[in-house]
């Protein structure tokens, strides 16, 4: 048995076309700010990715870039004038910041009516309240990827591996709403039988950025597997998910060009949606 691809890339390219003709159609423009601290590789490239995909669907790019020396007074600074800016209709503050930034505090600064990420303590409260305003953009792609290939979750077993602020935690919330009905498991590295917990998983989501944790022998026959971790390892980007898991799984996004493009894509409808309304 070989796995079903679950190909994000293809519902990406949609999405950003049905973005580009409404774009089209607006008499105002939209802005996407993002916040840069540092000069990470990875973050460099995903905050470029970011406003390339702005640049095709007729999106306003508005960057700042800080140094890795800020203080968190620097970066909530920078929060504060993207807050007022009216070029700016949403924006995001590309996490991971370095070591010595107060992420919560920064988090907070954000306005949440201009949340593109949907990680403010407001907007993570709706999603707990099941008050979706702004879904977090990697659970919000899971879950559209999930539903584009007809992946049954009500009263599946889920479990996600990572507890995350950007991935685990709101997807965990996310897949208990009575809209989605599944029965999570959240582990992290404290779980007790990790190994038995995914076997006994009819969806498996790995979000720990530990390259290639997900074994074949792990996992339950014809599961559906979902991964999103992010390891580099001798210069290449490997995910949590040995590939060799594909014989054994029903349904499987790999890392890359599962999750990963459809996250960039949900970014542009988040940011859509502050700038409308259109839900």
């Amino acid at each position: 048995m070989s796995a079903l691809k679950m190909d994000g890339k293809v519902i990406a390219e949609r999405i950003r076309k049905e973005i580009a003709g409404k774009v089209a159609k607006l008499s105002t423009p939209i802005g996407l700010g993002t916040i840069l601290v540092g000069s990470d590789p990875g973050s460099v490239a995903y905050v470029d990715g970011k406003h390339k995909d702005c640049a095709q669907v007729g999106i306003k790019s508005i960057k700042v870039n800080l140094p890795d020396s800020v203080l968190t007074a620097d970066v909530v600074a920078a929060v504060n004038k993207l807050n007022q800016d009216p070029n700016c209709t949403g924006f995001i503050v590309q996490l991971p910041l370095p070591s010595g930034i107060d992420v919560q505090e920064v988090l907070s600064a954000i306005d949440p009516k201009k949340d593109a990420d949907g990680l403010t303590p407001t907007n993570l409260g709706n999603l707990v309240l099941s008050f979706n305003e702004i879904i977090p953009c990697t659970p919000k792609a899971i879950v559209a990827l999930l539903s584009e290939y007809k992946i049954k979750l009500s009263g599946a077993k889920v479990l996600i591996i990572g507890r995350g602020l950007t991935v685990g935690r709101p997807l965990s919330i996310l897949l208990s709403q009575k809209s989605i009905n599944a029965t999570i498991t959240l582990a992290h590295s404290a779980t007790s039988n990790l190994s038995a917990l995914i076997n006994e998983s009819d969806v498996v989501i790995a979000a720990i950025g530990s390259a290639h944790f997900v074994k074949p022998e792990m996992v339950k026959p014809g599961a559906v597997i979902v991964d999103v971790g992010i390891t580099r390892v001798d210069n290449k980007l490997v995910g949590d998910v040995d590939p060799t898991v594909a014989q054994i799984a029903s349904a499987m996004a790999p890392m890359p060009g599962g999750v990963g493009p459809l996250t960039r894509a949900m970014l542009l409808q988040n940011v859509f949606e502050l700038a409308t309304n259109e839900r």
